[in-house]
């Protein structure tokens, strides 16, 4: 039997790399989607050179052409898509009465937006094939709301609804839907984080670390795998219990 197909969203980097190696040692083929298309080889050549099979695709979310090609691409050269990690995410800050209708916008585009019309494309096969596994990427904060964060917790909040209603289309055909909400993980993102903010979200986690992308990484693996087939609308906290 070949190898089951994964397409991860923002797999240059950060969590969505982890996850495309954590899945490629698992047996997966991995569909690399980012728009970083040096990132996006570096990665796969690490794939690679371990022994595993990836591709990479220039994946614009902000473009349902874009969106559309790819996915298209990826399917004529791996056959078909059977686990979607739908991770590509990024934040533009501002308290609420500063927002920038750009900011808003842009940002519920990549998050949230780009990641239903991901979804629309890969259904049709996984609908077919009557197997199936879509994970999100949410995040804490889309739980518990964050001080200048509207845009990304309202994108993060959507995903989380956006996976409910999923689970409950798409059961009868045996294809789940997932999310992972990670706390604070160490990444690009939140290495920009002046020490104070950081000595203030660690003591919010009653672990007392911050995660790694590996962490993120090991849950979705677990939520692709014949092992999860009766878990679907759920949300895996990640968090080190920031969030209970």
């Amino acid at each position: 039997m070949p190898n089951r197909v994964a397409f991860v969203t923002g797999a240059s980097r950060g969590i969505g790399r982890a996850i495309a190696l954590r899945l490629s040692r698992s047996g997966h083929d991995i569909v690399i989607a980012s728009p970083e298309v040096e990132n996006n080889e570096s990665v796969a050549g690490e794939i690679r050179s371990a022994g595993g099979k990836a591709m990479t695709l220039d994946f614009n979310l902000t473009s349902l052409d874009s969106i559309k090609q790819g996915v298209a691409a990826a399917l004529e050269e791996a056959g078909r898509i059977d686990v979607l990690v739908n991770n590509a995410g990024i934040t533009k800050d501002a308290l609420a009465v500063r927002m920038k209708p750009e900011d808003w916008q842009l940002v519920l585009q990549i998050n949230l937006t780009g990641a239903f019309q991901t979804t629309q494309q890969v259904l049709p096969g996984m609908m077919r094939e009557r197997w199936g596994r879509i994970i999100n990427v949410a995040s804490v904060v889309g739980q518990m709301g964050n001080a200048g964060q509207a845009n990304y917790v309202t994108s993060k909040a959507g995903i989380i609804g956006l996976t409910k209603s999923l689970a409950q289309e798409l059961a009868s055909r045996s294809i789940t839907a997932n999310a992972v909400a990670p706390g604070f993980i160490e990444t690009d993102m939140t290495a920009k984080l002046s020490q104070e903010v950081r000595d203030r979200m660690m003591a919010t986690v009653p672990l007392k670390r911050f995660g790694q992308p590996e962490d993120v990484a090991n849950a979705v693996n677990f939520l692709a795998s014949d092992d999860a087939a009766y878990i679907t609308g759920h949300v895996v906290n990640i968090n080190g219990g920031m969030y209970m």
